[in-house]
C-alpha cells in the first residue's frame, strides 16, 4: 500500500495489530499516525520515545501538568519529562482516553480476582473480552514489541490508553476500569513534532485488535 494516498497524504505504512499484540514504528517529523478502534470496545496502550534519544520518552505527568488537564483530544498534545512535545492531537473522534493508568500485566490478570488488584469494575468490564482473560497483558506486550530497540523493561513509559474509559468517584477519590464506548472506525490522528518512536499494544484486557496507519503528508 505504499503508493495509496488518504486526502493530501501518503500510506507509508498499515498494518492491523492483532488483539493481545503490538508493535513499535519510526514517525517522522511531521508525520501522522492513526490508530483505529477496528471493532469497537478496544484498548491501546500507546507509548513513544524521541527517536534520537531514547532516554527522552513520554511523560503521563507533564502531558497532564503543562495542560491542566485529565484528558486529552483534538488540539493537546503528548510531552516529554523535558517539556517537549513529541505528538500533538489533529483529530479524535473519540475524546476521553485514558492519562491516569499504568499499563496491564501479567501481575494484574494473576491478582485481580483475589482482591490485590481493584483497578477494574466488576460490574461494567468484561475482563479480557472476547478472548477471556488473559496471562499476560500491555507490559509484556510492549518489552516484545521493543526488543531490540535498546529500551530497557523499566523504562517503558506510563501509557496514553487509547480509547480506554475511567469511571470516577470523586467524593470517595475512586476510579475504576469500564468498557470503553468507542465505536467500529473511531479513531485519532496524532502528528510526530519530532522524529519519534512509536509502539502499542493492543491490550489483552479488552481482546480486540487496532489498525495502525503512517501518513506522510
Amino acid at each position: 500500500m505504499d503508493d495509496q494516498r488518504v486526502g493530501t497524504g501518503k500510506v507509508v505504512h498499515d498494518e492491523v495489530v492483532a488483539a493481545r499484540s503490538g508493535g513499535a514504528w519510526l514517525v517522522e517529523m511531521g508525520q501522522r499516525i492513526r490508530i483505529t478502534d477496528i471493532e469497537g470496545s478496544a484498548i491501546g496502550d500507546f507509548v513513544c520515545f524521541n527517536a534520537n534519544n531514547l532516554d527522552e520518552r513520554l511523560s503521563q505527568a507533564r502531558t497532564k501538568a503543562n495542560q491542566g488537564r485529565l484528558m486529552i483530544t483534538t488540539g493537546h498534545h503528548l510531552y516529554t519529562r523535558d517539556n517537549n512535545i513529541i505528538f500533538t492531537i489533529d483529530t479524535d473522534t473519540y475524546g476521553v482516553h485514558d492519562l491516569q493508568y499504568g499499563m496491564c500485566s501479567a501481575w494484574v490478570f494473576e491478582n485481580f480476582d483475589h482482591k490485590y488488584y481493584d483497578g477494574f469494575s466488576k460490574e461494567k468490564m468484561t475482563v479480557g473480552g472476547p478472548l477471556g482473560v488473559p496471562p499476560f497483558g500491555c507490559y509484556e506486550v510492549l518489552q516484545k514489541a521493543l526488543d531490540g530497540r535498546n529500551i530497557a523493561p523499566e523504562n517503558i513509559p506510563d501509557p496514553f490508553n487509547l480509547f480506554q474509559t475511567l469511571e470516577y468517584n470523586y467524593e470517595t477519590s475512586e476510579f475504576e476500569l469500564i468498557t470503553g464506548h468507542s465505536r467500529p472506525g473511531d479513531y485519532i490522528d496524532l502528528i510526530a513534532r519530532m522524529d519519534a518512536l512509536a509502539a502499542l499494544s493492543a491490550c489483552p484486557s479488552m481482546g480486540r485488535p487496532l489498525r495502525v496507519q503512517i501518513f506522510a503528508m
